[in-house]
């Protein structure tokens, strides 16, 4: 599948050179309309259409004949450049292209399907098996001081619990992004943090001072500020979200009626998997 990455350039440069008159068609135009050959290979105006309708807005902006005459001039030079270099092609350039192929028509197959599955009913319909008979959770805002060892973290403490200020303790010693907000890691909810942290964090009470307490990130001097009943989020707050786990859903189930319909076979199931690195095979 050509690609267009250079298409600004070129089409700009065919916008500033002369246009050409096009003969008068005996018949009304359709998408199969042949608008040019080279070397026999017709190039159609559905191609052309298509074309138009990839490029980006600026282009698309440009006067109908500019437009018309920059992209009819690229399909002709890319299916002259097409026709210069497929005999010479590569067994592993012959086979990307086929994969590329493959991948383009697998996203085909999948748009649609999924097009049709997410829709507001649908997200509505997540949202509320997710939410609706979810019962309030606690949301946690809490500093917290990390430091590389446990002596190091006894060390702070002692100069909190003498009277230092903990924002000021996390911007001295702290070692991670945290310390120039003093040590402030915002709200959060359970199962935001790792394990022993939460567990810490659960069992406190606002405006108390714990630790150290290991994690695999280090050791942390922990200080609760306040706590809160967690409120579900609005619909579109986790849009995006719910979209995925239907698109997931959707596709998994849709490949699986597809897989389980067609004849598959794996003869080569009993090839060794470290054949997959031998660039060589390519070559032969």
């Amino acid at each position: 599948m050509a690609k267009m990455t250079r298409i600004s350039g070129i089409l700009g440069a065919l916008a500033l050179s002369a246009i050409c008159g096009l003969p008068a068609l005996a018949e009304t135009p359709t998408a199969a309309t042949v608008v040019a050959t080279v070397n026999g290979k017709a190039i159609t105006l559905g191609e052309m259409i298509v074309m138009r309708g990839s490029l980006p807005a600026q282009y698309q902006a440009l006067p109908d004949d500019v437009l018309f005459n920059g992209i009819l001039d690229q399909l002709v030079q890319q299916t002259v450049l097409e026709q210069s270099v497929e005999p010479g092609l590569t067994l592993q350039q012959r086979i990307q292209i086929e994969n590329d192929r493959r991948s383009a028509l697998a996203a085909i197959g999948l748009q649609d399907v999924v097009q049709k599955a997410v829709t507001e009913e649908a997200l509505q319909a997540a949202y509320d098996a997710r939410f609706k008979d979810a019962q309030p959770g606690t949301e946690y805002r809490a500093a917290h001081i990390l430091v590389e060892s446990e002596e190091k973290a006894n060390e702070i403490k002692a100069e909190i619990e003498g009277g230092v200020e903990f924002a000021d303790a996390a911007a001295k010693y702290g070692t991670d992004g945290t310390k120039a907000s003093g040590g402030d890691l915002g709200w959060f909810g359970t199962g935001m943090m790792v394990k022993p942290f939460e567990e810490a964090v659960v069992a406190m009470k606002p405006g108390e001072l714990k630790g150290p307490v290991q994690t695999d990130f280090g050791w942390h001097l922990i200080k609760l500020a306040e706590t809160r009943a967690a409120q579900a989020p609005a619909l579109d707050e986790v849009r995006e979200e719910l979209a995925a786990e239907i698109e997931q859903k959707v596709v998994q189930a849709h490949l699986e009626t597809l897989t389980t319909a067609a004849k598959v076979e794996k003869p080569g199931e009993g090839i060794d998997p470290a054949l997959l690195k031998d660039q060589s095979l390519l070559d032969k």
